[in-house]
């Protein structure tokens, strides 16, 4: 990995563990085990590189949703495969930390890679449950971008109670009860044939 690799990587982890006031150069630089000269030679400073780090983080997500959601299959089992897919629910999510990080959200530079990753998924979300609604998969009444938002806010507020409570069940039990409500229901029978 070379050194500008490196120094993303490691910025991409702190961020996600300490935030962007918690992660400061000489921590970036120690982890990454390089020196101050290689930091400032690929980057004008620490905006720079966390820029570079979360427009990485924000890259490496929306390539997960896409791989998810463009699979084959109903739009119930892509949306489920989306919220069942394998996390580290107790470190929360890499991009919405930092929407509770003040200094990012203050910066408009490095908000713009967070909001835009956020809209992307909720607008990928969005786009499927149209697909399930107009293939009659899910309820005509159901309104898309309303339940891309749910999908998204249980993902995101699941975090935060498996965090809070120090366990997964919190977050487990909130994708189970999205996942109920959105189960298409069975066709009714057929009315039996009249005489």
């Amino acid at each position: 990995m070379s050194t500008q690799e490196r120094l993303i990587e490691t910025t991409r982890e702190l961020l996600w563990e300490r935030g962007y006031v918690g992660t400061s150069p000489k921590a970036i630089l120690q982890r990454a085990g390089v020196g101050q000269g290689s930091m400032y030679h690929h980057f004008t400073g620490k905006q720079d590189l966390a820029l570079a780090a979360i427009r990485r983080t924000g890259e490496e997500m929306r390539a997960t949703v896409d791989r998810l959601l463009d699979a084959d299959g109903p739009a119930y089992d892509r949306v489920a495969a989306y919220l069942l897919r394998e996390r580290d629910v107790l470190r929360g999510c890499p991009v919405g930390r930092l929407t509770m990080d003040p200094d990012v959200i203050a910066d408009d530079e490095l908000h713009g890679p967070v909001e835009e990753t956020i809209a992307y998924v909720r607008a990928r979300l969005a786009d499927v449950v149209q697909e399930g609604v107009d293939s009659g998969e899910f309820a005509s009444h159901l309104v898309p971008r309303e339940i891309a938002a749910a999908v998204v806010a249980t993902v995101q507020g699941g975090y935060v109670l498996a965090r809070a409570s120090g366990g997964t069940d919190a977050f487990d039990a909130g994708v189970r009860g999205l996942l109920s409500l959105l189960k298409p229901s069975p066709a009714p029978p057929s009315p039996a044939p009249t005489a």
